[in-house]
């Protein structure tokens, strides 16, 4: 199958500019980076891709075996930069795909050569020592929710994700992103998501590595973005003058400044 119909790979801006990779989160796609897209494109070449499952994604090449884990995730990664021979790859992945990224580079170290963590959350589970923003009853409560009734929880969630109940087409287009996924796959990424533990990935990570938070995200809260920036070697954290886990879309000004300012400081 070509890797470039299946995940929907998109490649624009400056064909001869280093390369910048957009991974979107869970219950989105490429369409989330649109609004940083303009001021990257300017500097560098831009792939963006929807992963199996997600966006305009071929769906037929979906299975629960691969997409159950994280490591699924990375392999489509992976094979964009295979099928595009891309290297020297900045890697910016939103939410869970900060995660992806980390594996990915770890996989491939002679193609990923940096990455952006945007929102990025290792555990979303408190542990002892630890707060990643939700008990195991909270994730639990979430799951169940979501199995039962997933159009229900993707209208109910989606104004709490995005964090701006003054601006409520943001969590409009979320809402309208979950509901175009289908539930059967969502229910997968949604475990594989929030059960996930990468906090041992990170002080592996041997790429130099910006964290971008918000300044408010229920999602990620600010604790996490200081656990990943104190565990990730000599990473940079920069905190937005944004709420929500979509800066993204909140804030695109800030967002995509910040990582065209990280990405200029490459060797």
């Amino acid at each position: 199958m070509d890797v470039r119909d299946r995940n929907n790979v998109v490649v624009t801006g400056r064909p001869d500019g280093p390369v910048v990779l957009l991974a979107h989160g869970f219950g989105c796609d490429q369409n989330m980076w649109r609004l940083v897209v303009p001021a990257l494109a300017a500097e560098h070449r831009v792939v963006l891709f929807d992963y199996v499952g997600s966006g305009r994604s071929d769906l037929s090449a979906w299975s629960e075996e691969r997409y159950g884990s994280l490591d699924g995730y990375a392999r489509d990664v992976l094979d964009v930069c295979e099928e595009l021979d891309l290297r020297d790859v900045a890697f910016v992945g939103h939410s869970v795909s900060a995660m992806i990224g980390v594996l990915a580079a770890a996989a491939a170290p002679d193609r990923i050569t940096s990455l952006v963590m945007v929102a990025p959350s290792p555990r979303y589970i408190d542990d002892d020592g630890y707060r990643g923003g939700f008990s195991a009853a909270d994730i639990e409560e979430l799951m169940a929710s979501l199995e039962s009734n997933y159009l229900g929880w993707s209208s109910a969630m989606a104004p709490v994700i995005m964090g701006n109940p003054d601006r409520p087409e943001l969590a409009a287009e979320l809402s309208d992103g979950f509901c175009a996924t289908d539930p059967a796959i969502a229910r997968v990424f949604a475990r594989t998501t929030f059960l996930s533990d990468s906090r041992a990935d990170l002080p592996d990570v041997k790429v130099p590595t910006l964290v971008l938070e918000c300044s408010e995200d229920v999602i990620a809260p600010r604790e996490v973005g200081a656990y990943v920036h104190a565990a990730v070697p000599g990473s940079t954290l920069v905190t937005l003058d944004a709420t929500g886990h979509c800066p993204q879309l909140s804030a695109p000004e800030a967002t995509a400044a910040a990582i065209a300012g990280f990405l200029r400081t490459r060797p």
